[in-house]
């Protein structure tokens, strides 16, 4: 029999998977402190808890036979996720069940603000029928501009063209086949903005889309748009929403979320009458509360039980004899995914990943895992080594292994080549002795750098003074090179420069760069 603690408050339907188990006994005991959960851990297999009780490391120390932790909800703050690897425990939380919920919340906020339904009940409970204020608009043959199509963001786009919407959609990983299974049509950030009568985003919240919406967007938008956000405080600039609703651009907006959670009694979204707030409640439905519970439990179930599962956030236990071998190579291929996946334009369709001299004759899928959640980590929520593989299934990404015992100059080569619709893009990156990770081909372009701080791609034209117009402008911006490396293939030719800089440069210093002559392209590196 399986033991199965439930240390904070769970529906039980929730966990009757758990009870009707015949292999499961399950404990509810909520309210524990620390020590005593220390005192009885070890008696359980497996622990589920929501926001409420803190999984420490001493906790885990003490769990001598704990396998599973489960979270019924999506964060995972309140357990130490370190101390859960190094154990050997699971952590597995729950990222599909609030998605009806937060869809039907954002249902609820964009027919509110098309009806000013909040501000109505307002006045007409304080005794005044006011019919005249509050004309509103139809959804009906409107265009709905949703800026991150995925699982909530489909339902949404179901649901608008229900209500005879049509809907135009953003997502750096859809393809316009998979937008035209679901009748979306594939559009980008600025089109979306030019072109719709509301906007809502379901994307997390990532240096690629804080303010995805901003100043350039709403100057873009025409009167009368509506804006919701019931994804993350932050994907919309606050203060540039309150300028576009002064400035008669926005006739309304509707969020459930803040920058800062909760906001301060100032904040201008409070006392704004054309900007609807809730307090962070898209998830807050009695079914959606159930759900998670469910999902949480069938994946207890399936760890205990030695099956397949996949919402783990954290490494599953690789044997010892595996690990030594792979583990130095996992930082490094999660760099070289992550930098593939942000010099490269387009929805992904292909990840082609090569191993080559003594990484071929052992399992590198743990090194795969950790590529492949490096090209999926900073435009995905929620991203780990265990469901990156099904992420990248569920948006028809082909990820294909080629091994090669031919030699080259480096003992362990990592080569990765990312395909999209519109370019293919390869690194190679290796380890050496005594300097670490180190990424030696960009394309077709030798280079030699440690993927690490701020590093900047320059892809310009091999001609006389490049070095030194780009060295120049920096230096005006004080901004300090610590190594530059140069690639060409022929003099005169399209070449590459890579340079590690001593702070992040601002958005208006690559602005700057793109503007010398013979510049292409200059990409920041967030690593």
């Amino acid at each position: 029999m399986f033991k199965v603690l439930v240390s904070d408050p769970i529906s039980d339907q929730g966990i009757q998977l758990l009870y009707d188990a015949p292999d499961v006994e399950v404990v509810k005991q909520t309210g524990l402190s620390e020590d005593e959960l220390v005192a009885i851990i070890g008696d359980y297999d497996a622990l589920l808890v929501r926001s409420q009780t803190r999984v420490t490391e001493k906790i885990m120390n003490a769990a001598s036979k704990l396998k599973a932790i489960g979270r019924a909800g999506v964060g995972v703050d309140n357990i130490d996720l370190e101390a859960a690897t190094k154990r050997g425990i699971v952590v597995i939380n729950a990222p599909d069940g609030n998605t009806i919920a937060t869809c039907e919340h954002t249902f609820a906020m964009m027919m509110s603000v098309a009806r000013f339904i909040p501000q109505a009940y307002k006045k007409t409970v304080e005794g005044v029928w006011d019919r005249k204020t509050f004309v509103g608009v139809e959804l009906r043959n409107k265009t709905l501009g949703i800026v991150g199509m995925g699982r909530i963001g489909t339902e949404v786009a179901k649901r608008a063209k229900v209500f005879g919407m049509e809907v135009i959609g953003y997502d750096p990983f859809l393809t316009e086949e998979r937008a035209e299974k679901i009748g979306v049509q594939l559009k980008t950030v600025n089109e979306i903005a030019a072109q719709a009568d509301f906007i809502t985003v379901h994307t997390p919240l990532t240096k690629e889309t804080r303010h995805i919406i901003g100043p350039d967007q709403f100057a873009l938008m025409k009167p009368g748009i509506r804006i919701i956000n019931c994804a993350r405080g932050g994907i919309i600039d606050e203060q540039a929403l309150v300028a576009a609703i002064d400035k008669g651009i926005v006739a309304g907006a509707a969020f459930d979320v803040f920058t800062q959670e909760p906001p301060e009694a100032d904040h201008p979204f409070l006392q704004n009458p054309k900007i609807i707030v809730t307090p962070h409640l898209g998830a807050s439905t009695i079914e959606a509360q159930e759900n998670v519970a469910i999902d949480v439990s069938d994946e207890v179930l399936h760890i205990l039980r030695d099956e397949p599962f996949k919402n783990a956030v954290n490494m599953p236990s690789v044997p010892a004899n595996v690990l030594n071998k792979v583990q130095p190579y996992f930082e490094l291929g999660e760099k070289i995914g992550r930098i593939l996946s942000q010099i490269t334009q387009g929805a992904v369709q292909e990840i082609v990943i090569g191993y080559s001299s003594s990484l071929i004759d052992v399992d590198t899928s743990p090194i795969t895992r950790h590529i492949v959640k490096g090209v999926l980590t900073d435009r995905l929520d929620g991203v780990n080594i265990v469901n990156a593989m099904h992420l990248a299934k569920t948006r028809d990404i082909h990820i294909s292994i080629q091994k090669s015992s031919s030699q080259t100059a480096f003992t362990n080569l990592l080569t990765v080549t990312l395909k999209t619709k519109q370019e293919q893009k390869t690194l190679a990156g290796t380890l050496v002795a005594e300097y670490g990770e180190r990424i030696v081909r960009i394309d077709g372009y030798s280079v030699d750098f440690a993927p690490q701080g701020n590093v900047l791609l320059v892809s310009h034209n091999d001609k006389p003074g490049m070095i030194g117009r780009v060295g120049t402008l920096l230096g005006n911006q004080d901004i300090n090179i610590a190594t530059m490396h140069v690639g060409r293939q022929v003099i005169g030719g399209a070449a590459i420069m890579v340079l590690t800089i001593d702070k992040p440069a601002e958005i208006n210093v690559v602005t700057e760069l793109e503007k010398l002559p013979e510049i292409v392209t200059v990409r920041e590196l967030s690593l």
